[in-house]
C-alpha cells in the first residue's frame, strides 16, 4: 500500500485565497477555477454555495457565480446531487499522471489530499478569516483506490472533468474502494474536520515548511531528497501535485492514524 500526498484546492495562483477551516471544523477545500461545466454556484456546503462562501471571505475575488471550477478530487458526498452509482473520484492526466504511472500507483494505494487553509469565524452572521490566522497546509481528505480507468469511463463518471477531457494525453480516473482495506467500518474516501494531527505545517513556520515524523527521513519522497530535511523542518516542494512516499510499516501506520483521526473528527459535532 503506497501513500501519495496530493496537493489540491486554491493556491496563490489559482483562486488566490486560502480554503476555510469552517467554524464547525470542516475542512472545505475550494476546487480551482477552470472552464469545466460545474459552477461554484452549483456546489453547496449546507445551505450556502461555494461561491457565497468564497465571496464572503474575499469581497474582491475575481470569481463570479457562474465561474466554472475543477471539482477534483470529488470526495464530499453532500456537495452536489449524486447518482446511485457514485463513489469518491479523482482524476489525473498528462505529466502528473505520468508520474503516478511511472511509480506504479495501483489498487489499494491511498491518496491523502492536502491544501492551503486558514481558520474562519462568524462575525455578525458573516464568515471571516480569523484575525492573525496562520496559513497552513492541512490534510483534508483521502481516497483509497478501488478502480483505475483510462479513457473507458463508467457512465456515472461522465459529469467529472476528467471524463470530459477529449484531447488530453494520459487521462486517468481513480475511483474509491467501497471500504478501507485496513478498516472495514470506514468508507474508502472522505473529507475531514480539523484536528491538529492533520496539520503538516510546523509551528511558527511558513506553510510549506512541514513537521513530519522521524520515519519520513528514512524513505524516498518524490520531488524531494535528503536536502529537503532542514534543521527543524521538512522543506516541501513548492511545485508538484503528487508526492509519492516509499512504503514501509511506519509510513503506513502514520497514514492509517491520519485517516482514522480525520474521519472520527468528521463524525463529531
Amino acid at each position: 500500500m503506497r501513500i501519495i500526498l496530493s496537493r489540491k484546492g486554491f493556491d496563490s495562483e489559482n483562486g488566490c485565497q486560502a480554503s476555510p477551516i469552517m467554524p464547525d471544523g470542516t475542512l472545505l477545500s475550494f476546487p480551482i477555477p477552470s472552464n469545466d461545466s460545474t459552477l461554484y454556484q452549483d456546489i453547496f456546503y449546507k445551505d450556502k454555495t461555494y461561491f457565497d462562501i468564497i465571496k464572503e471571505l474575499n469581497q474582491s475575488t475575481k470569481l463570479k457565480p457562474n465561474s466554472g471550477c475543477h471539482l477534483d478530487p470529488d470526495i464530499n458526498y453532500y456537495c452536489i446531487n449524486r447518482s446511485n452509482d457514485w463513489t469518491g473520484i479523482f482524476g489525473q492526466a498528462e505529466a502528473a499522471q505520468g508520474h503516478l504511472q511511472n511509480n506504479k500507483i495501483t489498487m489499494n494505494d491511498i491518496f491523502l489530499f492536502f491544501g492551503w487553509f486558514k481558520e474562519t469565524e462568524l462575525i455578525k452572521g458573516r464568515l471571516h478569516y480569523k484575525a492573525k490566522a496562520r496559513d497552513l497546509h492541512i490534510i483534508f481528505g483521502y481516497l483509497q483506490i478501488g478502480n483505475i480507468y483510462k479513457n473507458n469511463f463508467p457512465n456515472w463518471t461522465k459529469y467529472h472533468p476528467h471524463a470530459k477531457f477529449k484531447s488530453v494525453k494520459n487521462n486517468c480516473i481513480y475511483t474509491a474502494s467501497e471500504k478501507l482495506s485496513f478498516e472495514s467500518n470506514l468508507p474508502g474516501y472522505g473529507i475531514f474536520k480539523f484536528n491538529k494531527k492533520l496539520v503538516l505545517t510546523k509551528d511558527n513556520e511558513t506553510r510549506s515548511r512541514w513537521d513530519l515524523p522521524e520515519c519520513f527521513k528514512k524513505v524516498k519522497i518524490s520531488y524531494h531528497n535528503e536536502s529537503s530535511f532542514m534543521k527543524g523542518y521538512f522543506d516541501s516542494a513548492k511545485k508538484g501535485q503528487e508526492f509519492i512516499i516509499e512504503s514501509n510499516s511506519n509510513i503506513t501506520n502514520w497514514a492509517k492514524e491520519i485517516i482514522k483521526t480525520g474521519y472520527i473528527a468528521s463524525q463529531q459535532g
